[in-house]
């Protein structure tokens, strides 16, 4: 996920409107092109403008594109899971001592790790497609209706998140997972307590704020497996 992709390229939201596209492709054109500014020519960034605007102003390719994105964040986080996995397994066959610690790592690693992980998974996998599916009509009733079902199951899931993530005290060789964990979860709320703002006043501003902090809890969820390497 570290590959720039075209919404990081044009500088752009990734719910950015055909308009915004246009108006931030010419902003760059207009800034890297040799014959408008020549200091800040740059061929090859031109190249990826333009390759970027070519697949995100036609709305079938851009699909196409979100699509590949959302299969790129499942194949990397199951990635990580399997790594995880292993870690986990061959961290018990190298154990020689300090057994009580071995342990303690173990049960957080059962206890809290692992639920935590598939709710945070679960919700971040999921509220792309549901904001799609309310964007066809956000004033119909039912799709309104089945949007605030969905962030409820969301607020269940991650009270369900907290609860195991304070159930045990986490060992201190993963206090930077915990922490990274920590974040993800608050800053998942918050994006839930944004977006149940919409259908009360149908302000799009609280989608938007929703789907950022989704994007930086997506982050940090990145952060918190990548402390989890050195159990590989």
């Amino acid at each position: 996920m570290s590959q720039s992709n075209h919404y990081e390229t044009l500088n752009i939201d990734r719910n950015a409107s055909q308009a915004e596209i246009k108006q931030a492709y010419r902003r760059l054109v207009k800034l890297f092109h040799p014959d408008v500014n020549q200091e800040t020519t740059d061929k090859e960034q031109i190249i990826r403008i333009n390759a970027a605007y070519e697949v995100l102003s036609d709305t079938q390719s851009r699909q196409s594109y979100d699509r590949q994105l959302r299969n790129r964040f499942e194949k990397s986080n199951n990635k990580r899971q399997q790594r995880t996995q292993t870690a986990q397994q061959q961290y018990k066959k190298r154990r020689k001592t300090g057994r009580d610690a071995d342990e303690q790592i173990e049960e957080w690693l059962r206890l809290v790790y692992q639920p935590v992980n598939q709710f945070v998974y679960d919700i971040l996998n999921s509220w792309e497609e549901q904001i799609e599916k309310l964007a066809a009509d956000p004033f119909d009733d039912q799709l309104l209706e089945n949007f605030g079902d969905y962030l409820q199951g969301c607020k269940e899931d991650l009270k369900k998140a907290q609860t195991s993530f304070r159930s045990l005290p986490n060992p201190p060789s993963l206090a930077r997972a915990a922490a990274h964990f920590y974040y993800t979860l608050n800053q998942i709320g918050d994006a839930l307590g944004e977006l149940e703002y919409f259908p009360l006043n149908f302000d799009e501003s609280y989608l938007h704020a929703g789907q950022e902090m989704f994007l930086i809890a997506t982050g940090l969820y990145y952060e918190a497996q990548d402390s989890m390497d050195i159990y590989k």
